[in-house]
């Protein structure tokens, strides 16, 4: 197995809210799972001027490594919006992964200790897509751009355990 994607989205979620998962991450060269959010809006303007909210990113690639990342019409892609931290222990059992999500900023969240905070100084359309519902996307992605080329096909199988979502407002 080199490269697939399962996909869920369901949930519409809206601005104001702060929003938990715990989960347990796969292991190994060439994992990406991640729990993230797309503008529910992105049929009609597409990516990335819908917006997106990456809750939770881990490579196997990088590991102790997570990422809390934004992408907007102004920072996409290889996002400037992104906060990479070393957590010693990620790997082993559960964390809980949040955000507290209001009509200003985006605080992240890891084992409730807070990582990173996005709050541009000036909110357009181009920089904060943040103000209108998103639906969740949860993913384990094998390989890919951001996961790596080279997947080590002993480490399978695997999975990306999520015990719980919830969603306060």
């Amino acid at each position: 197995l080199q490269k697939c994607s399962l996909t869920y989205c369901a949930v519409f979620v809206c601005i104001s809210s702060y929003i938990e998962a715990k989960a347990k991450l796969p292991l190994g060269y060439g994992v990406w799972p991640a729990f993230w959010m797309l503008g529910a809006n992105i049929d009609s303007v597409g990516w990335p001027k819908c917006g997106e909210i990456d809750i939770l990113e881990y490579v196997g690639k990088e590991p102790k490594m997570v990422f809390n990342s934004l992408h907007t019409q102004d920072s996409h892609g290889n996002t400037i919006n992104t906060k990479k931290t070393r957590i010693e222990n990620i790997e082993a059992g559960y964390h809980l992964y949040a955000i507290d999500w209001t009509k200003n900023k985006i605080d992240f969240f890891v084992d409730n200790n807070l990582v990173y905070t996005f709050n541009p100084v000036e909110k357009t359309e181009a920089t904060w897509p943040f103000n209108q519902d998103f639906y969740f996307v949860i993913n384990m992605a094998i390989g890919g751009n951001f996961g790596g080329s080279d997947v080590d096909d002993a480490i399978f199988p695997q999975k990306f355990i999520l015990d719980f979502i919830k969603v306060y407002q």
